[in-house]
């Protein structure tokens, strides 16, 4: 039976087996609660910023926005694992093969708690010479260590959460870890108003609210694996490493956790970048990278659910509907972001006026908007493909890529077209043309390169 049938994908115990079905369909609704979940977790990091710009003021906006490359840069490796746990899950539950999905899963969290607790260790000890790194002026500079430091306590349930919620991605129940992260944004935001603007904590209220909030979402998803009587159960007695599937998720995760990593360094090298243009630029550019997830993440939504379809797919050996599922993914990720980017230019002002009420922030965070919004598109097409070729289980191509136009020509314009610049313009548009790059070198793998059927 053709995979291109009118019917919706199968229900499998919560989950949703991507095999069969309307290929459009089956990606949309499984997409759906990952990009609520996404954008529940940029609302919830976007209200740290939106209270702190309006409670404490410019420069704790700058402290908590020079610090998100720093976290996204500790935590890069952990999501490359996730993501590699969750091909190989995928591909096991496509077989069929219980005992594999078994053994994925446990191993998959032992390795997530691992990574977890090692981080929150390094991003506490590591904070201040971090930031010193990256040109933090002297004025942000205190409050910038302190929410540094108390989101690494917390690092460890981020790590733990993002694994369990990969597995259950992986599955097709994506509506259940959209279910527990709601949760967690709402504690997050009622904890921002009491202990930020109520109990005057400032960053650091800030940063202990994310990392309760983390802690809670982790619990609740990992108690859901233990008590679901599916294939990939968890038995707190099986927890441990197995040397062979560490292997598989490895090879899948490695190549996506070095591409993470190397793309969350320049965008620290951005950062510091911005920084020497002072607190004002911080801030705006802070505040504009938090209404920047409102876009992307929808977009990598999109290409996390292709990469599940795919995997189903391959291993179910039904790789008729996997060039189908790129193209509607690649569609559905494009008129997303035309219609964002009209809406966000449109009301710019407005919408980086929400973080602060300075004149030069919102002047900065606006500039920046006029050099990403009209071309976020280009996203759409980059991660689309990316997602249906790591599915296959390729992802060493996607990294090589995505590592040379988001990470080589980025370091590289930064180094020698930067100083010819005498703006913060030289800065912003840097995104759209590395995301142009990305895109034509992408385009040419999809092309040429035997990732299918090879």
């Amino acid at each position: 039976m053709k995979g291109t049938g009118k019917g919706t994908a199968k229900q499998t115990g919560g989950g949703i087996l991507m095999t069969e079905g309307s290929i459009w369909k089956t990606i949309l609704f499984f997409s759906v609660p990952l990009i609520l979940g996404n954008l529940l977790q940029q609302m919830y990091n976007t209200a740290d910023s939106i209270i702190v710009g309006n409670v404490v003021g410019s420069n704790a906006l700058a402290a908590v926005g020079s610090s998100t490359a720093l976290i996204n840069l500790l935590i890069a490796f952990s999501q490359g694992a996730a993501v590699g746990a969750g091909v190989v899950v995928s591909q096991f539950l496509g077989a069929q093969n219980r005992e594999g999905v078994q053994d994925a899963v446990h191993t998959a969290l032992s390795i997530a708690a691992l990574l977890g607790v090692a981080l929150s260790v390094a991003g506490i000890l590591l904070s201040p010479q971090l930031l010193e790194w990256m040109r933090t002026p002297e004025e942000v500079m205190k409050e910038s260590v302190a929410y540094l430091r108390i989101y690494s306590a917390g690092l460890v349930f981020n790590v733990i959460y993002n694994m369990a919620a990969g597995i259950l991605n992986a599955v097709g129940n994506s509506r259940r870890s959209l279910l527990y992260l709601a949760v967690a944004s709402v504690t997050n935001i009622v904890l921002d108003l009491v202990l930020v603007a109520g109990l005057s904590m400032g960053v650091a209220g800030a940063a202990v609210a994310t990392d309760i909030s983390q802690a809670l979402s982790g619990f609740l998803t990992i108690l859901f694996l233990i008590r679901v009587p599916q294939s990939y159960q968890v038995k707190l007695g099986r927890l441990g490493i197995k040397k062979e599937m560490a292997g598989k998720i490895v090879r899948v995760g490695l190549p996506t956790g070095i591409q993470n990593m190397v793309i969350s360094f320049s965008n620290v090298l951005v950062q510091s970048s911005v920084n020497g243009f002072g607190a004002a630029a911080m801030a705006g550019f802070g505040a504009y990278m938090k209404v920047d997830g409102f876009n992307i993440l929808p977009v990598m939504s999109f290409s996390m659910a292709v990469t599940t379809f795919t995997g189903q797919n391959i291993g179910a050996g039904r790789t008729d509907r996997v060039q189908k599922g790129m193209w509607v993914t690649i569609l559905m990720g494009f008129l997303y972001t035309v219609a964002t980017g009209a809406l966000l230019l449109i009301f710019s002002r407005s919408v980086i006026g929400l973080f602060s009420r300075d004149a030069a922030v919102i002047d900065y965070g606006v500039q920046a908007m006029k050099y990403f919004c009209p071309f976020y598109f280009l996203l759409s097409i980059m991660h689309g493909l990316a997602g249906t070729i790591r599915g296959t289980g390729r992802s060493v191509p996607p990294m090589v890529i995505l590592l040379a136009s988001l990470c080589v020509f980025r370091i590289f314009w930064i180094w020698l077209v930067l100083p010819l610049f005498h703006t913060i313009d030289g800065v912003f548009v840097l995104y759209p043309v590395s995301w142009a790059v990305g895109v034509v070198l992408m385009i040419l793998y999809a092309w040429k390169g035997r990732w299918l059927n090879g």
